[in-house]
């Protein structure tokens, strides 16, 4: 793996819990529609990295669950962020809000001192 590559590896996988928490707290959601939805956004990621990633969120107190009769099968669970993970999610929100801000002015700085 290229160097690029790896500093490309790591941006995705440090924006990827902020991700997931941010499809989650639009309401209720079963963990292969979250991979579906990661998928549309281009930020793959698969069950070996979702479930971990989830149960981890879960043992924080960020997120909870339930489980859901399936008529395809057995009962499903589906996750909801908990109101700890919900102000967690606003402050990731605002820590974003702020990163994306600072590397626009820290590229445009760049840029404008090559003219």
């Amino acid at each position: 793996m290229s160097n690029l590559e790896n500093t490309q590896a790591q941006m995705r996988k440090g924006v990827l819990e902020f991700c997931i928490l941010s499809i989650i707290s639009k309401g209720e959601i079963y963990p292969s529609d979250i991979i579906s939805k990661m998928k549309e956004a281009k930020l793959i990621v698969v069950e070996g990295t979702l479930y971990p990633l989830l149960t981890r969120l879960k043992n924080a107190g960020l997120l909870g669950y339930r489980w859901i009769e399936s008529n395809a099968g057995p009962p499903r669970k589906y996750y909801a962020l908990t109101e700890l993970g919900q102000s967690y999610l606003q402050e990731l929100n605002t820590t974003w809000n702020e990163l994306v801000a600072a590397v626009n002015q820290t590229a445009n700085i760049n840029t404008q001192s090559h003219e």
